[in-house]
Protein backbone atom coordinates (compact mmCIF):
# COMPACT_ATOMS: atom_id res chain seq x y z
CA UNK A 1 0.00 0.00 0.00
CA UNK A 2 0.91 3.22 -1.09
CA UNK A 3 2.53 5.83 1.77
CA UNK A 4 0.81 8.82 2.32
CA UNK A 5 3.83 11.45 1.55
CA UNK A 6 3.65 15.21 2.10
CA UNK A 7 6.90 16.62 0.50
CA UNK A 8 8.23 20.85 0.57
CA UNK A 9 10.57 22.39 -1.22
CA UNK A 10 12.02 25.91 -0.90
CA UNK A 11 15.97 25.64 -1.43
CA UNK A 12 15.92 27.44 -4.90
CA UNK A 13 13.65 30.66 -6.19
CA UNK A 14 10.74 27.87 -6.45
CA UNK A 15 8.02 26.94 -3.67
CA UNK A 16 6.69 23.78 -4.17
CA UNK A 17 4.56 21.31 -2.05
CA UNK A 18 3.03 17.99 -3.17
CA UNK A 19 1.14 15.11 -1.36
CA UNK A 20 0.88 11.46 -1.80
CA UNK A 21 -2.02 9.85 -1.44
CA UNK A 22 -3.66 6.59 -2.50
CA UNK A 23 -0.79 5.76 -5.29
CA UNK A 24 -2.09 9.54 -6.39
CA UNK A 25 -0.04 12.87 -6.82
CA UNK A 26 -1.56 16.52 -6.22
CA UNK A 27 1.07 19.48 -6.47
CA UNK A 28 1.98 23.09 -6.02
CA UNK A 29 4.29 24.87 -7.45
CA UNK A 30 5.51 28.24 -7.53
CA UNK A 31 8.15 30.76 -8.29
CA UNK A 32 8.27 32.71 -4.74
CA UNK A 33 12.61 33.56 -4.27
CA UNK A 34 11.47 36.25 -1.74
CA UNK A 35 8.20 34.91 0.06
CA UNK A 36 8.82 30.69 0.81
CA UNK A 37 7.58 31.85 4.33
CA UNK A 38 4.41 33.58 2.76
CA UNK A 39 3.49 31.34 0.54
CA UNK A 40 4.24 27.50 1.61
CA UNK A 41 1.82 27.16 4.13
CA UNK A 42 -0.88 27.85 2.15
CA UNK A 43 0.31 25.80 -0.47
CA UNK A 44 0.42 22.93 2.03
CA UNK A 45 -3.20 23.68 3.54
CA UNK A 46 -4.31 23.70 0.07
CA UNK A 47 -3.43 20.00 -0.85
CA UNK A 48 -4.50 18.85 2.42
CA UNK A 49 -8.52 20.52 2.12
CA UNK A 50 -8.36 19.37 -1.01
CA UNK A 51 -7.48 15.56 -0.46
CA UNK A 52 -10.04 16.10 2.84
CA UNK A 53 -6.55 14.67 5.27
CA UNK A 54 -5.12 16.64 8.26
CA UNK A 55 -1.00 16.47 8.81
CA UNK A 56 -1.81 13.07 11.56
CA UNK A 57 -2.85 10.84 8.94
CA UNK A 58 -0.13 11.32 6.82
CA UNK A 59 3.10 8.66 7.61
CA UNK A 60 5.87 11.32 6.47
CA UNK A 61 7.08 14.51 5.73
CA UNK A 62 10.11 14.50 3.02
CA UNK A 63 11.90 18.31 2.76
CA UNK A 64 14.09 19.74 0.30
CA UNK A 65 17.44 19.10 1.99
CA UNK A 66 19.83 21.40 -0.18
CA UNK A 67 22.00 22.55 -1.87
CA UNK A 68 20.41 25.47 -2.45
CA UNK A 69 19.86 28.84 -0.93
CA UNK A 70 20.96 28.81 2.39
CA UNK A 71 18.09 31.28 3.43
CA UNK A 72 15.65 29.06 1.32
CA UNK A 73 16.90 25.71 3.11
CA UNK A 74 16.65 26.87 6.37
CA UNK A 75 13.10 27.96 5.96
CA UNK A 76 12.39 24.95 4.55
CA UNK A 77 13.92 22.44 6.76
CA UNK A 78 12.51 24.60 9.98
CA UNK A 79 8.65 24.64 8.43
CA UNK A 80 8.87 20.96 7.70
CA UNK A 81 10.34 20.02 11.57
CA UNK A 82 7.66 22.37 13.55
CA UNK A 83 4.97 20.26 11.09
CA UNK A 84 6.40 17.11 11.67
CA UNK A 85 7.21 17.98 15.28
CA UNK A 86 3.21 18.79 15.67
CA UNK A 87 1.67 15.96 13.43
CA UNK A 88 4.35 13.30 14.83
CA UNK A 89 5.61 12.21 11.66
CA UNK A 90 9.18 10.94 10.70
CA UNK A 91 11.12 13.33 8.13
CA UNK A 92 13.09 12.32 5.22
CA UNK A 93 15.72 14.55 3.78
CA UNK A 94 15.42 14.64 -0.08
CA UNK A 95 18.42 16.10 -2.43
CA UNK A 96 17.68 19.42 -4.36
CA UNK A 97 19.92 17.71 -7.00
CA UNK A 98 18.53 14.16 -7.27
CA UNK A 99 14.80 16.29 -7.11
CA UNK A 100 15.94 17.73 -10.84
CA UNK A 101 16.94 14.36 -11.88
CA UNK A 102 13.56 13.03 -11.08
CA UNK A 103 12.07 15.76 -12.94
CA UNK A 104 14.10 15.32 -15.76
CA UNK A 105 13.23 11.62 -16.33
CA UNK A 106 9.62 12.66 -15.53
CA UNK A 107 8.99 14.94 -18.09
CA UNK A 108 11.87 13.20 -20.82
CA UNK A 109 12.45 10.19 -19.86
CA UNK A 110 16.10 11.02 -19.17
CA UNK A 111 18.08 8.33 -17.05
CA UNK A 112 21.82 9.93 -17.03
CA UNK A 113 21.17 13.43 -15.77
CA UNK A 114 23.98 16.48 -15.37
CA UNK A 115 22.07 18.29 -12.34
CA UNK A 116 23.78 21.86 -12.38
CA UNK A 117 22.06 24.94 -9.69
CA UNK A 118 23.12 28.14 -10.34
CA UNK A 119 25.31 28.69 -6.64
CA UNK A 120 26.53 32.25 -7.05
CA UNK A 121 29.59 33.19 -6.53
CA UNK A 122 31.31 32.15 -9.62
CA UNK A 123 30.01 28.52 -8.33
CA UNK A 124 27.48 25.42 -9.19
CA UNK A 125 25.78 22.78 -6.92
CA UNK A 126 27.00 19.83 -9.14
CA UNK A 127 26.03 16.15 -9.55
CA UNK A 128 25.81 13.20 -12.21
CA UNK A 129 22.80 11.04 -11.22
CA UNK A 130 22.20 7.81 -13.36
CA UNK A 131 18.82 5.88 -12.93
CA UNK A 132 18.95 2.09 -12.81
CA UNK A 133 16.43 -0.32 -14.13
CA UNK A 134 14.53 -0.38 -10.37
CA UNK A 135 14.49 2.85 -10.86
CA UNK A 136 16.58 4.17 -8.20
CA UNK A 137 19.16 7.18 -8.83
CA UNK A 138 23.38 6.94 -8.27
CA UNK A 139 25.14 9.49 -7.60
CA UNK A 140 24.90 11.04 -3.90
CA UNK A 141 28.28 10.81 -4.07
CA UNK A 142 29.16 13.21 -6.82
CA UNK A 143 27.29 16.24 -5.26
CA UNK A 144 29.54 19.01 -4.74
CA UNK A 145 30.26 22.81 -5.20
CA UNK A 146 32.12 23.65 -8.19
CA UNK A 147 34.02 26.25 -10.43
CA UNK A 148 32.90 26.02 -13.83
CA UNK A 149 36.02 24.96 -15.01
CA UNK A 150 35.87 22.01 -12.09
CA UNK A 151 32.57 21.16 -13.84
CA UNK A 152 34.52 21.12 -16.95
CA UNK A 153 37.00 18.75 -15.91
CA UNK A 154 34.75 15.99 -14.62
CA UNK A 155 32.56 16.31 -17.51
CA UNK A 156 35.40 15.40 -19.48
CA UNK A 157 36.11 12.51 -18.02
CA UNK A 158 32.09 11.02 -18.43
CA UNK A 159 31.44 9.89 -22.02
CA UNK A 160 27.54 9.19 -23.92
CA UNK A 161 24.53 11.05 -23.72
CA UNK A 162 23.43 13.20 -20.55
CA UNK A 163 20.45 15.47 -20.03
CA UNK A 164 20.91 18.65 -18.57
CA UNK A 165 18.65 19.98 -15.49
CA UNK A 166 19.04 22.96 -13.34
CA UNK A 167 19.89 26.79 -13.58
CA UNK A 168 24.01 26.39 -13.74
CA UNK A 169 23.34 25.51 -17.83
CA UNK A 170 21.69 28.75 -18.10
CA UNK A 171 23.87 30.63 -15.76
CA UNK A 172 27.33 28.75 -16.91
CA UNK A 173 26.66 28.28 -20.69
CA UNK A 174 30.60 27.57 -21.40
CA UNK A 175 29.55 24.24 -19.58
CA UNK A 176 27.92 23.07 -22.86
CA UNK A 177 31.34 23.18 -24.61
CA UNK A 178 35.09 21.87 -24.15
CA UNK A 179 33.62 17.99 -23.77
CA UNK A 180 33.12 15.20 -26.07
CA UNK A 181 29.38 14.67 -24.46
CA UNK A 182 25.97 14.97 -26.22
CA UNK A 183 23.90 17.26 -24.04
CA UNK A 184 20.26 17.17 -24.33
CA UNK A 185 18.27 20.05 -23.53
CA UNK A 186 15.65 19.93 -20.58
CA UNK A 187 13.26 22.25 -19.48
CA UNK A 188 13.65 21.67 -15.89
CA UNK A 189 15.68 24.42 -13.98
CA UNK A 190 14.16 24.28 -10.96
CA UNK A 191 13.05 21.34 -8.23
CA UNK A 192 9.79 20.92 -7.68
CA UNK A 193 8.12 18.68 -4.48
CA UNK A 194 6.15 16.42 -6.72
CA UNK A 195 9.32 14.85 -7.92
CA UNK A 196 10.51 14.64 -4.37
CA UNK A 197 7.92 12.15 -3.87
CA UNK A 198 9.03 9.06 -5.79
CA UNK A 199 12.36 9.42 -3.78
CA UNK A 200 10.76 9.69 -0.75
CA UNK A 201 8.23 6.62 -1.22
CA UNK A 202 11.05 4.92 -2.08
CA UNK A 203 13.36 6.09 1.27
CA UNK A 204 10.30 5.45 3.53
CA UNK A 205 10.06 1.61 1.93
CA UNK A 206 13.48 1.38 3.21
CA UNK A 207 13.26 2.66 6.54
CA UNK A 208 15.26 5.73 5.78
CA UNK A 209 13.33 8.05 7.78
CA UNK A 210 14.59 10.77 10.85
CA UNK A 211 13.04 11.86 13.52
CA UNK A 212 12.23 15.60 13.02
CA UNK A 213 14.84 16.68 15.70
CA UNK A 214 17.33 14.94 13.81
CA UNK A 215 17.02 16.31 10.10
CA UNK A 216 19.46 17.92 8.43
CA UNK A 217 20.38 20.31 5.56
CA UNK A 218 22.91 19.97 2.77
CA UNK A 219 24.89 23.17 2.27
CA UNK A 220 27.72 21.77 0.25
CA UNK A 221 29.37 25.22 1.09
CA UNK A 222 30.62 27.09 4.42
CA UNK A 223 28.70 29.70 3.84
CA UNK A 224 30.14 31.93 6.62
CA UNK A 225 33.77 31.35 6.97
CA UNK A 226 35.03 32.94 10.00
CA UNK A 227 38.84 33.28 10.53
CA UNK A 228 40.90 34.46 13.72
CA UNK A 229 42.47 37.01 13.53
CA UNK A 230 46.36 36.83 14.36
CA UNK A 231 46.81 37.74 17.42
CA UNK A 232 43.43 36.56 18.50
Amino acid sequence: MSARILALDTATEACSAALLNQQQIDARFEIAPRDHTQRILPLIEELLLAQQLDLTELDALAFGRGPGSFTGVRIGIGIAQGLALGAALPMIGISTLATLAQGAWRQHGARRVLAAIDARMGEVYWAEYQRDEKGNWHGEASESVLSPDAVLARMQKLEGEWSMAGTGWQAYPELQQGHALQLRASDVLLPAAQDMLPLAQQAFEQGNTVAPEQAEPTYLRNEVAWKKLPGR
